[in-house]
């Protein structure tokens, strides 16, 4: 059965497949000449969990993310990063990989419930997932329904990622991508989602996306 163009997965190939992996090579090693500060008492939110663990953060502060989560994480956990199925996305799956990141593609509008399927089924039984709340392409700064349908049906650990940039580029995209300039300084803040409101219902998943994207955002720097 042929796949149908909403099912489709967009894949970077050839010359392109090789220049992703030099581009991520050389963001890898950006990140290296950054001074990232992660305060002792907030990384053992991440250390501690022997579960598997849900990571939410800004799709504009993905920048430092991989780097400051292998930091934390180690070597013990793999993780799992949605990106969309999309053109564009297929240019970023490239650059997960690159990173040491397991993508899983779709978006609302295409593959949406298969990627959210995909994505449970690699917090039960593969490792931590990061999910930037806003999605793969906004709007900024308000929550897709994703992250509040995994939080409901697993019920994880859920951990909170921020990044401060201290000396930086915005990109001209519709989330302004904080790209961070080299040898500058970053505090990396986490913080765990300890409690979230009781789900009865589907209608409450609205109030849980809701909820979720608050407590991100109180959490972030500029928002």
């Amino acid at each position: 059965m042929m796949a149908r163009p909403s099912d489709t997965v967009n894949e970077i190939q050839g010359w392109k497949k090789l220049a992703l992996g030099l581009l991520a090579l050389l963001i890898r090693l950006w990140t290296l000449t950054l001074r990232i500060h992660i305060p002792e008492e907030q990384s053992k939110t991440l250390q501690k969990q022997t579960e598997n663990v849900l990571i939410l953060l800004w799709h504009n502060r993905l920048f430092v993310g991989a780097e400051a989560y292998r930091r934390i994480r180690g070597n013990q956990n793999k993780m799992h990063g949605l990106v969309s199925a999309s053109k564009d996305g297929a240019w970023l799956s490239a650059f997960f990989r690159g990173s040491g990141i397991v993508p899983i593609r779709g978006s609302s509008s295409r593959r949406g419930a298969q990627a959210v399927i995909e994505l449970i089924n690699a917090l039960r039984k593969k490792g931590d997932i990061g999910i930037t709340l806003d999605g793969p392409r906004g709007p900024v700064y308000e929550a897709q329904p994703g992250a509040a349908w995994i939080a409901a049906k697993v019920k994880p650990p859920i951990v909170m990622f921020n990044v401060r940039y201290h000396s930086y580029w915005r990109l001209k995209s519709w989330d302004r991508f904080y790209v961070p300039k080299p040898f500058s300084r970053v505090d990396f803040e986490l913080e765990e989602i300890e409690e979230l409101p009781e789900i009865t219902g589907s209608s409450d998943k609205e109030t849980l996306r809701k909820y979720l994207e608050d407590r991100l955002r109180a959490f972030s720097a500029d928002t």
